[in-house]
C-alpha cells in the first residue's frame, strides 16, 4: 500500500512537471505569447489550491482507497486530454488543466486517510518518507525524459504516454489494496493488535471538528511549517536551473544537469532522516522532541545553506551548497510530515488538505517574488536571504508552539 501510494505521488509530478518542458514546444506550435504560457502553467494551480481541504473532507468521509483511486483517474484522464484540449481552444486547455489541479490536490490528504490507518507512530517518519520521495523522482524523471519524447513523438506524447500510466496504476490499485486493515484477510492477529488503536471507521464520524481543529496553536504551528518548509523547496524547483545558467554563468544543459544533483540528495536524505526518527522512537524517545529536532535541525540547516550561497564563487561550490538546502530541507519531512497523524490521528487527512494548502502558497507568492527580487536587485542574494529568514522564522514557531501529542481526537 505504502510502495503504491509512492508511485502515486511519482505519477503525480511527472504529469504535473511534464509541461514545464513539452510547453516549449506548445508555444512555438500555437504561436503563444510568454504570458499565455504563463496562465497555460498557473491554471494547475488554481484547481490544486482550490481541492486540498474539500480533499481531505472526501478521504476522511469516503476512505483514502477510493479518494485516492478516483484522484489519480481524474488527474490521469486530464493529462490525456490536455492535447486535444489545446488544439481546440486556449480556454478549454486552461480548464483542462484547472481540472488536473482538482484531481491532483487529492493525492496527499488521501495517502495520509490510508496512512493513519495502517501505519503504526514507529513507522511513520518512514511512509511519508518514502510517500514525498515521489516528488524529487517524479520530478527528475519528467525534467529527463519529456524532452526527448517530444523531440522524438511530438509535443502531445507526454500526455498521452504518462497519462495511460496512470491509468494501470489505477486498475492495480483498486485489485490489490484493501479499504481497510479490518477488511484484509492476509492481516495476522499480530498486526490487528498493533494497528487496533489507529483502525476506527471514518463512517463512524459524521462531522469534522473544524473549530476545534483550527483553534489548536500546534495546528496552526503545522500550517506554518508546511508554508516555510515548501517556500525554499519551491523556490528552487522553480529557479534552480536559472540560478545555475544565470549567477553561475553555466550552459542550459550543464544547468540542467547540476540541477538534478539537488534533488537525489533530497531523495536520499528523505529516507535516512526517516529512518532515523523512526530508530530513535522506537527507543523510547519522546515523539515531540523527535518531530522538533527533525524539524529545527532542517529548517535552520536550510537556513545556512541559503544564507552561505551568496559567498559562492564556482559552479561546484555552489552546487554543494544547494545539495545542502536540499539536503536540509529533506530532514523537516521527519518533522512537519508526519506530524498531521500525531496531532489529529483521525482528521489527518483533512488536516493535511489545511496545511497543504498554505504549503502552495509559496509556489505561488514565492516564486513570484523571488523573480520580482532577481530583476530589481540583479543578484539571487536579496532572493536566498528572504529564503533564509523565511526557514528561521518557521523553526521559531516550530520550538514554542509544536507538539506531537494528540490535541484533536
Amino acid at each position: 500500500m505504502v510502495g503504491l501510494c509512492f508511485l502515486a505521488a511519482f505519477i503525480c509530478y511527472i504529469d504535473r512537471v511534464n509541461i514545464s518542458v513539452a510547453v516549449l514546444a506548445m508555444q512555438e506550435h500555437f504561436g503563444w505569447s510568454t504570458i499565455t504560457k504563463g496562465w497555460v502553467l498557473s491554471s494547475f494551480f488554481v484547481g490544486y489550491l482550490v481541492f486540498q481541504v474539500p480533499g481531505g473532507w472526501l478521504a476522511n468521509r469516503f476512505g483514502g482507497k477510493r479518494v485516492l483511486g478516483a484522484a489519480v483517474l481524474w488527474w490521469s484522464l486530464c493529462t490525456m486530454l490536455t492535447p486535444a484540449a489545446a488544439l481546440v481552444a486556449l480556454p478549454l486547455l486552461v480548464t483542462t488543466r484547472i481540472a488536473m489541479g482538482l484531481g491532483e490536490g487529492a493525492m496527499f490528504p488521501g495517502a495520509y486517510s490510508l496512512f493513519r490507518h495502517w501505519v503504526p507512530p514507529f513507522e511513520r517518519s518512514r511512509a511519508v518518507a518514502l510517500l514525498l520521495s515521489g516528488v524529487p523522482l517524479g520530478t527528475l524523471f519528467a525534467l529527463m525524459t519529456t524532452g526527448g519524447l517530444v523531440t522524438r513523438y511530438g509535443w502531445a506524447s507526454p500526455f498521452y504516454l504518462f497519462g495511460a500510466v496512470g491509468l494501470i496504476w489505477v486498475g492495480v490499485w483498486f485489485a490489490r489494496i484493501p479499504a481497510h486493515p479490518h477488511t484484509d484477510k492476509k492481516m495476522s492477529e499480530a498486526e490487528c493488535r498493533l494497528l487496533q488503536d489507529h483502525c476506527t471507521d471514518s463512517h463512524e464520524r459524521i462531522a469534522v471538528p473544524w473549530a476545534r481543529l483550527l483553534s489548536q496553536p500546534a495546528v496552526w504551528a503545522l500550517i506554518f511549517n508546511h508554508f516555510c518548509s515548501n517556500w525554499g523547496l519551491y523556490l528552487l524547483l522553480a529557479w534552480l536551473p536559472s540560478y545555475f545558467h544565470e549567477a553561475q554563468g553555466l550552459s542550459i544543459t550543464s544547468a540542467g544537469l547540476f540541477s538534478a544533483g539537488p534533488w537525489l540528495t533530497m531523495f536520499v536524505v528523505i529516507n535516512l532522516g526517516a529512518w532515523m526518527a523512526d530508530r530513535w522512537v522506537q527507543r523510547g524517545a519522546d515523539l515531540t522532541r523527535v518531530r522538533k529536532t527533525m524539524q529545527v535541525i532542517g529548517l535552520l540547516g536550510s537556513a545556512a545553506f541559503f544564507w552561505c550561497v551568496q559567498y559562492a564563487t564556482s559552479a561546484p561550490m555552489a552546487l554543494s551548497l544547494m545539495c545542502g538546502v536540499m539536503g536540509s530541507l529533506a530532514l523537516t519531512w521527519s518533522g512537519f510530515g508526519p506530524n498531521h497523524m500525531d496531532i489529529a490521528p483521525c482528521y489527518a487527512d483533512v488536516l493535511m488538505g489545511i496545511t497543504n494548502t498554505a504549503g502552495s502558497l509559496p509556489g505561488i507568492i514565492g516564486v513570484a517574488l523571488t523573480g520580482w527580487l532577481v530583476q530589481t536587485t540583479g543578484t539571487y542574494t536579496a532572493a536566498f536571504t528572504l529564503a533564509a529568514a523565511t526557514q528561521v522564522l518557521g523553526a521559531i514557531v516550530w520550538v514554542i508552539f509544536s507538539t506531537a501529542r494528540p490535541v484533536v481526537d
